[in-house]
């Protein structure tokens, strides 16, 4: 056989002929009425790009793997996926780093809550648990608000420190703020609340809140208790609760090696409340979580506050699956490029964070309603999206020409056929 010969062609195809699916499943939700709806920044030169065209250039760069802003500068040239998504042309590295950069803290505020707002309300589903989280992204320039703080990965590195409401029935993030690498989780953890559960939720219940240690503290679980809200919170081990764990006589056990109990206990300058104890055999799991307390290392312990009066077995449970946050934030990183798109402003960063979120929302409801699987972007970008197509045109109608081979085209309809029943409101059982 001889050597493969090269030539070139100026046929218009497009790697990615499966994004029709998305194009035609957005069509069917609210998001760009929702963008058209608010304030955002627009250029002053008769040349600007239409900030609609922006956002949808910049989630269509997320959603076909770019991780920084001079990856998506290579969709400028796919003119069929432009074609698709009916833009006429998509903006450069340059255009996006000025829109952001008109973003700042009144901006963010003003519009981010309301879209997150508009957008959950096209959801029918019943009451929510939200359970909070937050994460380290490293940064490696001179970007505002990087600061040396918590960084376990890469010690003393400059980092920003983002908090965010994950919903876990819909897969989806409530709300989300970037803050500097040297914040700790409660740093003006009412303000965010706020903006969360009576702006971004509020037409929404909240059944329970979970959230790890970070966010122990009275004043947190208050704000809670005076609106009525459940919570799971996990406690962190000082001195005193310490001593009252070392005093437990009464387990229970669950399985072998990992026995629980309940009590009642009054932290220092704070109200009485119930506490589960959860002790895990260190042979018996040898990678699982939890602080040596004593002097024999044995037993790893964990402790949880709580408002519930479910069995002790029934609040272990029930936090133990707060467990896939951290499969989401790693699917935030490593598809959707969240800990790379950064900008020297801060609240510029925080704007293209926001709208990051806003990505992997409209990508977990199309996964709910389309595709009906959980899968990863990366995943579903092989499987589903990444098809060589080109348009036709014949008698006046464009014709999208997706190359798949016979045995998937079945499938295929059936997606489409998917996104053809689907409609508002969105129902989540």
């Amino acid at each position: 056989m001889g050597e493969l010969k090269i030539e070139y062609s100026d046929k218009k195809v497009t790697p990615f002929g499966g994004m029709k699916l998305l194009k035609n499943f957005i069509d069917k939700t609210r998001v760009i009425e929702d963008l058209k709806s608010v304030n955002l920044p627009i250029g002053f030169s008769n040349r600007a790009y239409d900030p609609i065209n922006i956002i949808q250039g910049f989630w269509l760069a997320i959603f076909t793997g770019a991780s920084r802003y001079i990856h998506a500068d290579w969709l400028r040239y796919d003119t069929t996926l432009q074609t698709i998504f009916e833009i006429d042309k998509l903006p450069s590295q340059s255009t996006y780093s000025r829109f952001f950069h008109k973003f700042n803290i009144e901006k963010n505020s003003e519009i981010f809550p309301i879209l997150q707002q508009k957008f959950l309300s096209q959801l029918d589903v019943g009451p929510l648990t939200i359970d909070l989280d937050s994460t380290v992204i490293t940064r490696y320039g001179e970007q505002e608000g990087a600061k040396k703080g918590y960084n376990p990965k890469k010690p003393g590195r400059n980092s920003h420190h983002p908090i965010i409401a994950f919903i876990d029935q819909t897969k989806m993030i409530a709300n989300t703020w970037m803050r500097s690498g040297n914040t700790s989780s409660l740093n003006n953890y009412d303000a965010f609340l706020n903006e969360t559960f009576n702006i971004c939720l509020k037409d929404k219940k909240v059944g329970l809140v979970r959230a790890d240690s970070g966010f122990y503290s009275q004043e947190f679980l208050e704000w809670f208790e005076k609106r009525g809200i459940n919570y799971i919170v996990a406690v962190k081990f000082y001195e005193n609760i310490k001593y009252t764990i070392g005093n437990i006589t009464k387990w229970i056990k669950i399985t072998k090696g990992l026995d629980v109990a309940s009590l009642r206990f009054k932290p220092d300058n704070g109200s009485e409340r119930r506490y589960i104890i959860v002790r895990k055999l260190s042979e018996e799991y040898p990678k699982s979580g939890g602080k040596l307390l004593f002097d024999e290392p044995i037993y790893r312990y964990s402790a949880y506050v709580t408002n519930i009066e479910l069995p002790v077995d029934q609040i272990y449970n029930i936090y133990n699956t707060r467990a896939d946050c951290e499969n989401r934030i790693k699917e935030l990183k490593y598809d959707f490029g969240a800990d790379n798109f950064c900008l020297k402003d801060f609240y510029a960063t925080e704007a293209s964070f926001r709208f990051i979120m806003m990505a992997y929302n409209i990508m977990a409801l199309f996964k709910h309603e389309v595709v009906n699987s959980n899968m990863m972007l990366s995943t579903l970008r092989s499987y589903c999206f990444a098809l060589g197509s080109w348009i036709t045109e014949h008698s006046n109608q464009k014709v999208l020409k997706i190359s798949l081979p016979q045995k998937r085209r079945t499938w295929m309809n059936g997606l489409f056929e998917n996104v053809k029943q689907s409609q508002i409101p969105f129902k989540y059982t």
